[in-house]
């Protein structure tokens, strides 16, 4: 039996990254970011984000629900070097990328890449420095969400920090005037947007307009 050719790519959360204040203790949180699947059609498999490192068990279960193994993945993105981002990277050591920030690696083999993740040049990463200043995005194009997905990191905490600025202020921002016209350039790119600590959202026209006055806060 002929296999039927996958037509777009395919963008899975397998987990949705959340944060909020400890209810007893007012100096903490729990927070655990949004972890992506990205099935390209070109058969490379892209994972976004990693957990923490006491998520080993629980990546491991969710990318089995996709029919994938631990050495199914190709390459690992981390938005960020931000522990609750980074934690899983180690059971990926059959990967044959590693892109933490704006750092890629290989074992022990750095190096600088440029260009598409897959053959098709849909899959492209972004430098969105802001919620630090190494922050990458990855832009997902010919999605089967529709269109076009950005899966950000903290550049976005979730969909309530466009009305309500301090959500991501407080979160951390190493360069706030970078952030704010970094988050209104992929709201120009994307139809989606996963952030880093919540549910995935559209993009429309309005909130494009939002996010544009608030550059020159």
């Amino acid at each position: 039996m002929l296999k039927m050719p996958i037509l777009k790519n395919q963008v899975i959360v397998l987990q949705e990254g959340y944060s909020y204040k400890d209810s007893t203790d007012a100096t903490t949180m729990h927070a655990n970011c949004s972890c992506t699947l990205i099935r390209c059609r070109d058969g490379t498999n892209i994972i976004v984000d990693t957990l923490t490192a006491w998520d080993g068990e629980n990546l491991t279960t969710l990318l089995k629900t996709q029919q994938l193994q631990l050495h199914d993945i190709h390459i690992v993105v981390c938005t960020h070097g931000h522990s609750d981002h980074v934690g899983c990277n180690y059971l990926f050591q059959q990967a044959r990328l590693h892109i933490i920030g704006s750092s890629i690696s290989n074992r022990d083999l750095y190096y600088e890449h440029s260009g598409p993740l897959d053959i098709h040049g849909e899959v492209l990463v972004e430098q969105t420095p802001g919620h630090t200043l190494s922050c990458v995005s990855v832009i997902v194009h010919n999605s089967h969400i529709g269109g076009t997905v950005g899966i950000c990191g903290d550049l976005f905490e979730r969909r309530e920090d466009i009305e309500d600025e301090q959500i991501w202020i407080l979160a951390g921002s190493e360069n706030e005037k970078q952030q704010r016209e970094q988050r209104y350039r992929m709201s120009q790119l994307c139809n989606f947007i996963i952030p880093g600590h919540g549910p995935i959202f559209e993009v429309d026209e309005a909130l494009r307009s939002k996010l544009k006055l608030k550059q020159n806060v």
